[in-house]
């Protein structure tokens, strides 16, 4: 191809996967592991993990094994691989006995450079034998934090790797992750043996992503709204229950959207089936429970929706990294409500052991400080992961420019008033009882509720009782926690969260001292320039939508002929290179990136009569 770097590392990355360049981090574990040095990468979802090993697999002679629990993921990437060219396999329980031995053939015969297996099938007696047998010369651990008990996702069956790396001490390892804490990393690297070993860590930012937090007023409504500006593209819905997820794709179908229900409930058949009609776009929108998500190696997702509130920061942060992952602007919205908070606090407190309900609720605190907060979304979540955000030039910034917090910026308001009825309330709450309470008994008192602990307590004969009736409950939770954010009020952890006035709250209602709060969070979508400014922002490139539409339908009849997801021809990204750039010739199509050796030979021409067209 001859246009590209002299670099083998570089001119390989471009011959075979067609990108130019490598992402962070991407080159630098390579050459750690052609060294033949262990290495731990901690890379995000979308970070380019599999590169990792797919490229050095192509330089070494020998086999590359690929450990990983994921088999539907085996099989998109073994589809991925042999698509550019490269020979892989898998041997998990999907094959059929013949099917298994023709790979086993064509392993004795070295004609595979990457094979994918499951732990179960590594523990399989006799495996570790067959395996010296086919020259192995390098291991890939993907999804690395299963070894470890204190990991998210603990998998007892990766405790054979122990005795994999035993049976290879000589063999480079690979340990892969998206998300490990430290004590996480330790552990990885303890249980395979890799005291050695460099640690690499990406950053965490996806730069792709926008990230919008809006009250939940009308789900269903706002749901549409926001599919309205996705037309044609796949999304992911995420529900608490299994019955939302139902419902919710019910309502969708009924309005013509093709969508489905995924959760645990469903059968091993059936989920594996509507994660096909996913990953091949035969639907558009799978509504799910976090069941959904793993091994799905789908790049075009454009948008994430939460319905429900996540369990805490974590799994906001993955949820959400489930979009975007080929680098294109994608959303994420979380349809926030006061009330979701409520009841993951009280499944909290029926959690028997206290050091898990302490945790629980410190993250559930965090979760809402995050989704409550005015600061920039993603420097807020950054920063939870120990990281400072940095802009384009390099250095640390406060503002992203694409969240809804940066475009639309929620205004201060005297909120003296607010402050003084609520603090007046608890006050009154407590002379009048005797005990305090918490921030739900506090607002229903101020909205003139009438269940039965009001009653027996007597709180409805107090003179704070129904003066806050002109807003409504939503507006006084949050009202209420941005008060204890400020330090007017403090919720006591040792008392079960129970509401207390601060000196500086009591000065409030002695001195009348002034209160500025921030708005609630903005309930309308983002005007038409500021769609724009943010896609800018998240790194959009101008193209000729029409030329990209005759490319993607081009591009769908491949992939149903081929019986493959559309993304594995090429990706969105490659198409918009297309329809940028119009390139009149073979050699033009060698410098869009996405289109390698083995994909110029089979496409190239097809593309080109496309962009002639």
């Amino acid at each position: 191809m001859g246009l590209f770097s002299s670099d083998p590392l570089t001119a390989k990355l471009k011959e075979v996967f067609g990108f130019p360049k490598f992402r962070p981090l991407q080159r630098e574990i390579i050459e750690e592991t052609l060294a033949g040095k262990d290495a731990l990468a901690i890379l995000p979802t979308g970070g380019g993990k599999s590169l990792c090993y797919q490229l050095p697999a192509l330089t070494r002679p020998g086999l590359t094994l690929v450990v990983s629990p994921l088999i539907a993921l085996m099989k998109d990437q073994v589809d991925g691989l042999l698509e550019n060219g490269i020979k892989a396999a898998y041997l998990n329980s999907a094959l059929n006995e013949e099917e298994s031995k023709d790979t086993w053939r064509q392993l004795y015969r070295g004609e595979i450079k990457i094979l994918y297996l499951s732990p179960e099938r590594l523990m399989v007696e006799g495996m570790f034998e067959t395996l010296a047998q086919l020259n192995l010369e390098f291991v890939a651990v993907d999804e690395a934090h299963c070894i470890s008990s204190w990991g998210h996702d603990f998998r007892p069956e990766y405790r054979a790797l122990k005795g994999l790396r035993d049976r290879f001490p000589n063999v480079p390892v690979l340990a892969l992750t998206a998300s490990a804490t430290e004590r996480v990393r330790a552990d990885i690297l303890e249980m395979l043996g890799m005291s050695s070993a460099r640690t690499f860590i990406a950053s965490f930012n996806r730069p792709s992503l926008s990230y919008r937090i809006i009250p939940r007023l009308s789900p269903m409504k706002q749901i549409v709204e926001i599919l309205a500006d996705h037309k044609g593209e796949s999304g992911i819905i995420y529900c608490l229950s299994r019955a939302r997820t139902e419902s919710v794709a019910e309502e969708l179908v009924k309005k013509g959207i093709k969508a489905t229900a995924y959760h645990a409930g469903l059968s091993g058949s059936e989920r594996d089936e509507r994660q096909d009609q996913f990953v091949q776009d035969k639907i558009q929108v799978m509504v799910a429970t976090i069941a959904f998500g793993m091994g799905v190696d789908k790049p075009d997702v454009r948008f994430v929706i939460h319905h429900d509130l996540p369990k805490n920061i974590e799994s906001y942060y993955q949820e959400t990294g489930r979009a975007g992952r080929d680098g294109l602007p994608s959303e994420c919205v979380l349809l926030y409500s006061s009330g979701d908070a409520a009841k993951l606090r009280q499944f909290i407190e029926q959690a028997s052991d206290q050091t898990e309900r302490e945790v629980a609720g410190r993250q559930l605190t965090q979760l809402l400080q995050f989704a409550e907060g005015s600061e920039c979304r993603r420097v807020s979540l950054l920063r939870y992961f120990g990281e400072q955000y940095k802009g384009d030039d390099g250095r640390p910034t406060l503002a992203c420019g694409a969240c809804d917090n940066c475009l639309t910026p929620r205004q201060e308001v005297d909120a003296t008033e607010i402050a003084q009825k609520f603090i007046s309330c608890i006050l009154r709450i407590s002379k009048h009882s005797g005990f305090s309470v918490g921030l739900a008994h506090v607002v229903d008192v101020l909205m003139g509720a009438q269940h039965e602990k009001i009653r027996r307590w007597g709180h409805d004969s107090l003179s704070t009782y129904g003066v806050g009736k002109g807003r409504s409950k939503q507006e006084w939770l949050y009202y209420g926690r941005e008060i204890m954010s400020c330090g007017l009020v403090w919720a006591n952890p040792e008392r079960f969260n129970v509401l207390e006035v601060t000196g500086e709250g009591m000065l409030v209602l002695k001195e009348r001292r002034p209160v500025t709060l921030r708005a609630p969070l903005v309930t309308s979508g983002l005007t038409a320039e500021k769609k724009r400014e943010q896609k800018k922002q998240l790194g959009a490139i101008e193209y000729d939508t029409d030329l990209f539409e005759k490319l993607r339908h081009w591009r769908s009849g491949v992939a149903r002929e081929k019986g493959l997801p559309a993304y594995m021809v090429f990706s969105d990204a490659t198409l918009q290179q297309i329809a940028a750039m119009r390139p009149s010739s073979r050699s033009g199509l060698e410098t869009i990136s996405g289109i390698g050796e083995k994909k110029l030979a089979l496409y190239g021409e097809a593309v080109l009569a496309v962009v002639g067209g």
